[in-house]
């Protein structure tokens, strides 16, 4: 595992293997994020992205492997983390206000027995005003476009006032606002030290949004710095032979990566 500067890590992961129905969908990965890193999960459709972080979260149960938080297990360091799943999870019907929605992101501070008061009110509108949604705080969150609903959850993640977040597709199927908002939310979070893991599919914005990539695909294919491990040859390895937008070759209408439109179209897999 890599060291960070001052040797402190804020997620270490080792030898971590998930399957399901005995089929591997992450083989021995292993895993070390330095504190204030924006690291990007890439690789194809049944690569294992989502299962990583819920392994990591304990949402899924490992075959083998640790993961520690700061140098201890998750479940002692779940009040430092934070969690941001894909939004086609959620059961957007629910009756709650956008405003309520934010709150329940203090209920780890507050515990399951005491009500949001003023206080929590106060925190979840100054963190809907940073993702630009403070307008909607009354309204229900069925009302909400797509791209509005994911900023509500990323203002939900901002009141936990984590030292990690875990963020699952967070630019998919948003609008251009919506991608704005993030790109400055997650600069705004590495700029305070807080680690960022990101699961991505989009290859060209990797450089330009993250400094840390994690190339999956089942194995960790290669981690570190974006400027020493995102390189054809590994992006090669991790997706299988040719990665267009690396020869100059712009796989579509929109400018994405011929890997990024393979892995869209490409059928689900169980270890997305």
């Amino acid at each position: 595992m890599t060291e960070s500067m001052d040797g402190r890590h804020a997620i270490e992961v080792a030898d971590l293997t998930v399957a399901y129905e005995d089929k591997p969908v992450l083989w021995d990965v292993d895993l070390a994020v330095p504190e204030g890193t924006l690291l990007a999960i890439v690789g194809p459709n049944g690569a294992g992205k989502t299962t990583l972080i819920k392994a990591i979260l304990g949402l899924i149960e490992a075959a083998a492997g640790q993961v520690l938080i700061y140098g201890k297990p998750y479940p002692e360091q779940r009040r430092l983390v934070g969690y941001v799943p894909q939004r086609g999870s959620v059961d957007w019907d629910f009756p709650t206000s956008v405003l309520d929605v934010v709150m329940m992101g203090r209920y780890g501070h507050l515990g399951w027995l005491r009500r949001p008061g003023r206080r929590e009110a106060e925190l979840a509108m100054e963190a809907l005003e940073k993702v630009g949604m403070a307008d909607f705080a009354g309204r229900q969150i069925s009302q909400l476009s797509g791209g509005q609903q994911q900023r509500v959850f990323l203002a939900r993640a901002l009141v936990q006032d984590a030292d990690i977040y875990f963020m699952d597709e967070p630019f998919q199927g948003v609008d251009a606002t919506t991608e704005r908002a993030i790109v400055t939310l997650l600069k705004e979070l590495g700029a305070a030290n807080k680690t960022v893991v990101v699961v991505h599919h989009d290859l060209q914005s990797v450089p330009d949004y993250f400094d840390w990539v994690l190339l999956l695909n089942v194995r960790s294919i290669a981690a570190g710095p974006v400027e020493q491990v995102f390189t054809a040859e590994n992006l090669r390895r991790t997706y299988g032979g040719r990665v267009a937008f690396l020869d100059g070759d712009r796989g579509g209408a929109n400018g994405d990566s011929q890997a990024a439109l393979d892995e869209r179209q490409a059928l689900p897999e169980a270890g997305r």
